[in-house]
């Protein structure tokens, strides 16, 4: 089941999402105090126009950690004095997210041991208990 969309436009991303500013407890000096650089971006995913309601589900499973009880993903940069910096890394962190989710996982194929690994194995198993036998000091 193929739900990995290949390509998610940024520019119909970024209309879609809300960024809130505020103060940022990073770097900055006392210019953290006053400047708001701190972004905050708040994505409605059971609004959006770019999924369909499969992948807005999966969306919902997979990131349901950072999903708000209001159903808005949010995404939280502070790493630059920069708010639009920020801005930009906020909105690709959120990119980088839905890829991931809605990249399908690989399916594991069970795989038969062979059997002379097995018994390569308990025979390596013998010979360290063997070993370690022989190392015993009895105390009777």
């Amino acid at each position: 089941m193929n739900h990995f969309q290949l390509h998610i436009d940024p520019i119909l991303l970024a209309k879609e999402v809300k960024f809130t500013m505020s103060t940022s407890s990073g770097n900055g000096g006392q210019n953290v105090n006053r400047v708001a650089t701190k972004a905050t971006l708040h994505f409605l995913v059971t609004e959006s126009e770019l999924f369909d309601e499969f992948q807005k589900q999966i969306i919902s499973e997979k990131l349901g950690n950072r999903i708000s009880n209001e159903g808005f993903l949010v995404v939280v940069c502070q790493d630059t004095r920069s708010a639009e910096k920020n801005k930009k890394a906020a909105l690709e962190k959120l990119l980088n997210l839905l890829k991931v989710a809605l990249t399908p996982q690989k399916i594991r194929k069970k795989r038969r041991v062979p059997r002379a690994i097995k018994e390569k194995r308990l025979s390596d198993k013998k010979r360290n208990a063997e070993k370690k036998e022989l190392r015993r000091k009895d105390f009777y």
